[in-house]
């Protein structure tokens, strides 16, 4: 065989196999991560009774890859992703004895968390806007972090130490929960909602169909000097 056909060999058997791995890995995660999803609403739906019937929740599961609860007016979609990454080679991850010592540990699957108005569904308003709240990270070995705002970005970035547990995962969807309960709806600056079009006007009287989103107008990702990178 020639250098170049063992090199490749070995990049196969290496990355190749690894990335199954990882796979495997995160598809058992996000099976893990719906079981948390229908305890959480359903512990909820429990505590709230019959407090008020016109507040709404749910939990559908959408197939191997995607999850959806409904808290009131706020819809989260957990989705994963089936591809493997790995991180830029510029995170802050790789000052981390567990990537320099072997780089493999870098490479994971990815579950991106959005959040979306109730509203948006409820009418099919095709071009309302959703956000990435959060993205999970999680590698072969089950070591995982958590991109996102607020305390979803500082209270799980500790990729060395965080193993994906059941009890890890209520937590983070708890604070997903709660970042998206107190991510309020904002009116836009009324300079850029002062015209409307015709077809506008006449899709609002069918479907309401005029673009909605919690911080239309506004730049979300710096709202608070922060990016979800």
């Amino acid at each position: 065989m020639s250098e170049a056909k063992e090199l490749i060999v070995k990049m196969i058997k290496e990355r190749s196999c690894l990335k199954q791995d990882v796979y495997a890995q995160v598809h058992s995660t996000f099976s893990t991560l719906k079981e948390v999803l229908a305890e959480s609403i359903e512990g909820i739906q429990d505590e709230f009774a019959n407090t008020d019937s016109r507040v709404q929740f749910y939990y559908k599961d959408k197939g191997e890859f995607e999850a959806e609860i409904k808290m009131a007016g706020d819809v989260l979609i957990f989705h994963m992703h089936t591809n493997v990454f790995q991180f830029d080679r510029s995170h802050s991850v790789w000052n981390s004895s567990y990537l320099r010592d072997n780089e493999l540990n870098g490479y994971v699957g990815v579950i991106n968390v959005y959040n979306f108005l109730a509203d948006s569904f409820k009418f099919q308003r095709k071009h309302d806007l959703g956000y990435m709240i959060a993205r999970i990270f999680v590698n072969h070995e089950g070591h995982f972090m958590v991109q996102g705002k607020r305390q979803l970005g500082y209270l799980y970035n500790d990729f060395l130490n965080s193993k994906v547990s059941k009890e890890e995962l209520t937590r983070i969807v708890e604070s997903a929960m709660i970042y998206t309960l107190g991510f309020d709806l904002y009116t836009p600056p009324y300079q850029h909602v002062q015209e409307v079009t015709v077809g506008q006007i006449e899709a609002l009287s069918m479907n309401m169909n005029i673009v909605t989103g919690k911080r239309l107008g506004f730049k979300f990702s710096t709202e608070d000097g922060e990016e979800i990178v």
